[in-house]
């Protein structure tokens, strides 16, 4: 109980009130709802795709582990949970239109992917520069907060800027994620990693508009993440062709990115010439 100066002027105030209240059902900006708890499964997988990353890649590094299997499991295990985190990440946004979605979901939505986009992928990175062989540790690291900086700067952007419906401005941070581990897993010279990686924190804080997954491309993304894990467990259980498989599906997640957006600026270019055309046909007597 607090006592103001009109508490003081009218004497002690009675504590029931504060019993009824307290015994109110929860604000409605305290309660989950279904979108809210695929996005805490975000979170999740984000969280334990470090988890793995550390104990299987990192750890086993420091100590001198010689058992190569087990990288390669905890690697394809914690991109498998991005992977995860992504579905989450598509469907809560689906299932927040189709219901309901609680006053704080778009800020559980962002934390979340921050942890699993943005975390997440940045550490892989850091871990890759720690344990491969031709990888410089403090330039690795470099990329690494690159990547982290530019997820933050991706979702705040987001946050913050209204943009036509169906796109996206910049290339969205899951995707930027699987394209950051794709980029790792191909094994490419540091230097060329390096850059395509760099390439990438810049698309993702870009103008360059990405649509975003409704309807067919959602189907299509969702497919594409499918058959990535199935393409990780190959790899990761020594499946005959699964590193030329895995090498294959990195490359074309490279291709996505940087042919994706040409289709949306062919759109733009072809809206624009039809605008003109009916501008021109408008004046014309």
């Amino acid at each position: 109980m607090t006592v103001s100066d009109s508490d003081t002027q009218a004497g002690w105030v009675p504590e029931a009130d504060e019993d009824e209240d307290s015994g109110e059902e929860m604000p409605l900006s305290m309660r989950l709802s279904i979108a809210d708890t695929l996005t805490l499964g975000n979170a999740t997988c984000g969280f334990m795709a470090v988890y793995f990353t550390t104990t299987g890649i990192l750890i086993p590094h420091l100590t001198g582990s010689d058992e190569s299997g087990m990288a390669r499991h905890s690697a394809a295990t914690a991109v498998i949970l991005m992977l995860c985190a992504a579905v989450f990440d598509l469907f809560d946004g689906l299932v927040a239109r189709k219901l309901r979605s609680s006053p704080m979901g778009a800020e559980l939505d962002n934390l979340s992917d921050l942890i699993s986009f943005g975390l997440a992928p940045a550490y892989f990175v850091l871990v890759y520069g720690m344990v491969a062989d031709d990888a410089h540790q403090r330039v690795a690291a470099l990329g690494a907060v690159v990547v982290l900086l530019a997820v933050v700067l991706r979702l705040a952007r987001f946050s913050c800027v209204t943009l036509k419906d169906g796109m996206f401005q910049g290339m969205p941070s899951p995707f930027g994620a699987l394209t950051v581990v794709s980029i790792v897993l191909l094994e490419l010279p540091f230097v060329a990693t390096l850059l395509a990686i760099l390439g990438t924190a810049w698309l993702m804080v870009s103008r360059v508009e990405y649509p975003k997954p409704r309807g067919p491309l959602a189907v299509a993304m969702l497919s594409w993440i499918v058959a990535a894990m199935g393409l990780l467990a190959a790899w990761a259980f020594d499946a005959p062709g699964g590193q030329l498989l895995l090498q294959t599906g990195c490359a074309l997640q490279l291709v996505l990115g940087a042919v994706i957006p040409l289709f949306a600026t062919a759109r733009r270019v072809n809206n624009f010439r039809g605008n003109r055309r009916e501008a021109r046909a408008a004046q014309l007597p």
